[in-house]
């Protein structure tokens, strides 16, 4: 296995002295991971970075091999951004940690690669939570357990759905689903409408819906732990309902 590809980092492990284990987010070979040699040194240091993205060619005698990265180089310090606050490494990490926990190694990314960049390139303007949320709702559909909202589940209508049922993952309509709007989720306009100026309110409602579902289908599903700076990311960022 030979190729040449770039992609963020998402994963940093030491590996012995002064090399490492290196996870990236690639665009043409989705997850990888690989050794890199000396990576350590404190010529290198500042490429090695979560959220930097790098090129590289990647090595194996074989495919089930780890690969070793070679020609290594930094394109982008996006982690330079990431450092402006305590909210945005936070985010950061979470991203991180979702992203190398959901995404098996050498899967093609297809349609979720868009809302990757998407996300890394908006923290810039400080609109990251919102464009993360857009990349954690299509995370259910490239996982294979995306919601239904095109119609009613109850009635089978397509006008005036207003909520989502956790238990089936499908659109409920307003008149179907207010008397039991407490144990239902907010339906998600702003997205479906491909709105990136939603409220604080919106915002909350949908990554509170979207890590009910992933912990139950996916990360239950599979054994796995739910990611501890997921679970708390809304208190963390004090990006709650309070604030709308």
């Amino acid at each position: 296995m030979n190729f040449s590809d770039e992609g963020y980092i998402i994963k940093l492990l030491k590996h012995g002295e002064n090399s490492l284990i290196v996870t990236v987010l690639s665009s043409q070979f989705g997850k990888i991971t690989g050794f890199v040699k000396g990576g350590l040194s404190k010529k290198k240091l500042g490429i090695y970075q979560l959220g930097n993205t790098i090129s590289f060619n990647a090595y194996a005698r074989l495919d089930e091999n780890m690969p070793q990265f070679r020609g290594v180089e930094l394109v982008h310090a996006g982690a330079v951004s990431f450092m402006q606050s305590e909210q945005k490494l936070f985010m950061l990490s979470c991203f991180c940690e979702m992203m190398n926990s959901c995404l098996a190694e050498k899967e093609e990314l297809e349609f979720l690669s868009f809302y990757i960049k998407d996300f890394m390139n908006s923290v810039k303007n400080d609109n990251f939570l919102v464009k993360y949320s857009f990349l954690e709702y299509y995370l259910l559909e490239f996982l294979g357990i995306g919601l239904d909202l095109s119609e009613c589940a109850a009635t089978g209508v397509k006008q005036n759905l207003e909520f989502v049922s956790p238990k089936s993952g499908k659109a409920v309509c307003l008149e179907a689903g207010l008397p039991y709007k407490e144990k239902l989720y907010k339906f998600p306009h702003y997205i479906v409408d491909k709105n990136y100026n939603p409220t604080s309110l919106e915002v909350a409602d949908l990554l509170n819906m979207t890590a009910f579902f992933l912990e139950k289908n996916f990360f239950k599903v599979h054994g796995l732990k739910f990611p501890n700076n997921r679970a708390n990311l809304l208190h963390n960022l004090n990006f709650t309902k309070e604030k709308e």
